[in-house]
């Protein structure tokens, strides 16, 4: 079995001219229990940050909401000042100490641009490779958080910015106000509800970053049509999952999230899965 490579995954050019491996990781686990605090084991999930350029992956998602602060802290701790990776995340939710379970938006513009500058702290960087809205506070007219999103585009603060959790019609919206590069929904072989968003942002050149996505549901079950696969392949019903979505678009990008190095390994070697015409077929049609 050759060492997991994220690079034959092959390429994606974020806004058309930022090539990123389209295997990435997500870095939503490197957290505490429930995305809160510090992570459980340090030492683990500094191994890990450190693991990633060595298995070719080079786009790391994260969010200022993660710990919260506390993904892109160790991100820009341990891997700063990111030889040849590239650093996603997103601002607009909040998490408060007494009840982290909720997500709150706030899509003020004055706060989206401290959630900008404080992740630019955080993080070590001068500007934001990817800076992408997390949710769109439906409190706040919407076009004036893509207005904010423009000016910090204009002013170089960010490279490229992007959506989460929108539908085509929202992302028509904000291409009226700014280039959206990159569309961050909830996707995978257990929930395809999102499929024309998908479709929408393949014809159009936007990158789309499904979250949740090793999730395979009763597919993966004994017998079910993930672990028939799996089984032929010699491999887990993750990377099956994993390997149905990079073969599904090539404007996908999947963000698999680890604290454990094992883990990021199994995941990282789904990018070398080559699935037949008829593997994808019967996935295609039990997902559907």
């Amino acid at each position: 079995m050759p060492d997991p490579d994220a690079r034959p995954s092959g390429q994606f050019a974020l806004g058309g001219d930022l090539p990123v491996t389209r295997l990435g990781f997500g870095a939503m686990r490197i957290t505490g229990p429930g995305v809160w605090g510090e992570p459980e084991d340090r030492d683990a999930a500094l191994r890990v940050l450190r693991r990633l350029p060595e298995l070719g992956v080079d786009l790391i998602d994260t969010a200022d909401s993660y710990g919260p602060y506390v993904s892109e802290t160790l991100i820009g701790e341990t891997l700063a000042p990111y030889d040849g990776l590239t650093i996603a995340t997103k601002g607009g939710l909040v998490r408060y100490p007494n009840n982290p379970s909720p997500w709150p938006q706030i899509g003020d513009p004055h706060y989206l641009r401290q959630c900008v500058h404080m992740s630019l702290r955080r993080l070590k960087l001068e500007r934001l490779d990817l800076w992408q809205l997390h949710r769109i506070d439906p409190k706040v007219p919407q076009d004036e958080q893509f207005g904010a999103i423009r000016a910090f585009l204009d002013e170089g603060l960010i490279r490229h910015a992007g959506l989460s959790q929108v539908s085509v019609e929202t992302i028509e919206a904000a291409r009226r106000i700014f280039p959206v590069a990159t569309v961050q929904n909830r996707y995978n072989l257990a929930d395809r509800a999102d499929e024309d968003v998908l479709d929408y942002c393949e014809a159009h050149g936007i990158g789309f970053i499904p979250w949740f996505p090793l999730a395979a549901g009763d597919l993966a079950k004994p017998g079910g049509a993930v672990d028939r696969i799996a089984q032929a392949h010699g491999a887990t019903p993750g990377q099956i999952a994993l390997a149905w979505l990079l073969r599904r678009s090539p404007v996908m990008l999947p963000i698999p999230g680890t604290g454990n190095v094992a883990h990021l390994e199994e995941n990282v070697a789904a990018a070398s899965i080559r699935l037949s015409d008829e593997d994808f077929a019967t996935l295609d049609k039990a997902a559907a």
